[in-house]
């Protein structure tokens, strides 16, 4: 088969979540023999033009310069050259800023879309870019020849909005078992004596809330917050917490290895995300041997299960903090390292959306 991706900023991955999955699987594609083709922003760090076997094409991306919209461009110019590429299948991995354009998608190639999350709930987003983001999500719905949801929460939505049904593939980790106390090092702290957030700076990922419980909680316990804090936002938080100095914003961090060093000698990690699927850095931090602390929503539980605390306001976070122990619970520790070793590995996500394609390739020639 010959294999298109968009929807991300271009693998190896430097970003996010889509761009990670997109660089396992593009990779996983290659070796199975597959023609397979990513599209990376023009001005991302990786500049050749293959990677372990995939194809890379760069497209002009004004980000940098416009913003959000620049997005909708890049977008638009990833679609505009597919068109010249005769793909059997187009991967998409989210439909934010490239649904506008479905009437460009060629004809030939089966159109598969990953719907991820609940975009229009974000809180970031102004009341009109909420109602745009339903609508961009009704247009992929409808030009989408078949859909993929990574969440039950997310099929669920998508099933009882639109009628139409979804496949469910979860997201997946790889789990961590080479742990190096030495990295501890250069965040200047000390195995199970701190604690952890990490996560963007939107307000949908209640790093307030986990903080402002951490401060009604009076522990001087040190909290590594990691993500990119300068925004706007980032720069509220800041100077909201300045004042305590157990907290201490490090700053995006994408070298994976450090990450999952951070994770596995943590004390509590706290995973604040509401809004969207199968979150991928909760799946990581499963990976990673954390003891994980939640926020209360439908899809972390759909995860976590019973392995995990929930918080759903500082009060909460304070009395997990104050009445709940790490040893305590190393069962369910143990329990969500053994659910990413058999049900969120990559090898088992990677091979469902192989046989999807499989399938949408059969019904294709059969007609269907």
């Amino acid at each position: 088969m010959k294999i298109a991706i968009l929807g991300t900023r271009g693998i190896p991955n430097h970003y996010s979540g889509f761009e990670q999955f997109a660089e396992f699987f593009s990779v996983f594609l290659a070796e199975k023999g597959h023609d397979v083709y990513v599209y990376n922003s023009h001005d991302h760090i990786y500049q050749e033009k293959t990677f372990h076997g995939v194809n890379i094409i760069h497209q002009y991306d004004p980000e940098y310069k416009l913003g959000t919209f620049g997005q909708f461009i890049y977008d638009y110019n990833c679609i505009m050259d597919s068109r010249k590429r005769d793909f059997d299948i187009i991967l998409q991995l989210g439909y934010t800023s490239n649904s506008i354009w479905y009437f460009l998608l060629p004809k030939k190639p089966i159109i598969i879309t990953n719907m991820d999350g609940l975009e229009w709930k974000r809180s970031k987003y102004s009341k009109p870019v909420q109602q745009f983001l339903k609508f961009a999500e009704r247009l992929a719905i409808n030009s989408s020849d078949y859909l993929i949801s990574d969440s039950l929460g997310i099929q669920k939505y998508i099933n009882g909005k639109y009628q139409v049904s979804s496949t469910y593939i979860a997201y997946g980790a790889k789990v961590f078992t080479s742990p190096n106390e030495a990295i501890l090092k250069d965040y200047k702290v000390e195995k199970h004596n701190y604690n952890m957030i990490m996560a963007r700076f939107e307000p949908e990922n209640n790093i307030e809330t986990i903080l402002d419980g951490i401060v009604l909680s009076d522990h001087d316990t040190t909290v590594l917050v990691l993500g990119n804090h300068k925004t706007k936002y980032g720069d509220y938080l800041k100077n909201k917490f300045k004042p305590y100095n157990q907290i201490r914003f490090i700053g995006a961090e994408f070298d994976i290895n450090k990450l999952n060093n951070l994770r596995y000698f943590s004390n509590f990690y706290f995973h604040g995300h509401s809004v969207g699927g199968t979150n991928p850095s909760l799946l990581e931090a499963m990976a990673s041997n954390a003891f994980i602390i939640a926020h209360d929503n439908h899809f972390n539980k759909a995860i976590l299960k019973e392995n995990g605390y929930y918080f759903s306001n500082p009060a909460d976070v304070k009395n997990i903090l104050d009445t709940i122990k790490k040893n305590d619970n190393l069962q369910l520790v143990q329990n969500n390292f053994d659910a990413i070793e058999n049900e969120f590995n990559w090898d088992k996500i990677n091979g469902e959306y192989l046989q999807l394609f499989e399938e949408c390739i059969s019904k294709s020639k059969a007609g269907i």
